[in-house]
């Protein structure tokens, strides 16, 4: 009869068992997937990198206008305002592109609102700002314009699939999109061309009460008030 038949375990054994106890009692954990580098781009449809180029263009355009006020380029401004078109080329093309490949997403419609949120209502009014409208009154103005662009994307997304009406496509805009605001960019691009900016910007301007106004800035707040319009209907093409 050997010592561990005895009950006196040998030194191999009793240092060997605890630990086979150990590594089979221990819990397993269940295995986690670790992220991916740069995930999120990763997923990103092709309709959605024309959606940012949409943004890039337009952020182009704010630092275009921020240039010009430092180095007092027209030319730098008018690369600012060719952006603005550039801009709204690729908004056109990412809703045609999602439409193709059947991939729109409610992360390609909130992305699209950001987007056009910069190229057509900060960068309008970036460029405004810069073109001379920098009255008291002008800020008020062009931050009025610029809401109502947040406000009218807002709303939209809020109400795309009711005015969808059970179908994939809407059928008409309420308030007109905030991509009409390239009218008013192509009212300041003559206005640069013919130097009609600064002091020499159309229609002057008018002192009220402390601050001043440029009236040419007016265009600005009724395509705001357009654009938050429930009434007005425009069909969709």
């Amino acid at each position: 009869m050997t010592r561990a038949d005895n009950g006196v375990h040998s030194p191999g054994v009793l240092h060997e068992f605890p630990s086979v106890m150990l590594r089979h009692s221990r819990p397993s954990l269940p295995a986690t997937r670790m992220p991916r580098h740069f995930s999120m781009l990763r997923d990103f449809q092709l309709a959605d990198w024309f959606t940012l180029a949409n943004a890039f263009c337009g952020m182009g355009a704010v630092f275009a206008a921020m240039r010009f006020l430092q180095e007092g380029r027209v030319s730098d401004l008018l690369v600012g305002m060719a952006l603005i078109p550039l801009a709204f080329v690729f908004d056109a093309l990412d809703g045609r592109i999602a439409r193709w490949r059947k991939s729109s997403s409610t992360l390609g419609r909130e992305l699209d609102s950001l987007a056009d949120v910069i190229s057509f209502g900060v960068a309008p009014a970036a460029l405004a700002y810069a073109c001379g409208m920098q009255g008291g009154w002008d800020w008020l103005v062009l931050s009025y314009f610029v809401c109502c662009g947040v406000s009218r994307l807002a709303r939209y997304n809020v109400t795309a699939e009711q005015l969808a009406d059970g179908g994939d496509k809407v059928k008409y805009f309420e308030g007109t999109p905030i991509p009409t605001s390239l009218v008013l960019v192509l009212v300041l691009a003559i206005a640069a061309l013919t130097g009609n900016i600064g002091d020499d910007l159309w229609l002057g301007r008018w002192q009220l009460g402390p601050w001043q106004l440029h009236p040419l800035v007016l265009m600005f707040a009724l395509s705001g008030t357009l654009m938050v319009s429930k009434t007005l209907r425009i069909p969709k093409p």
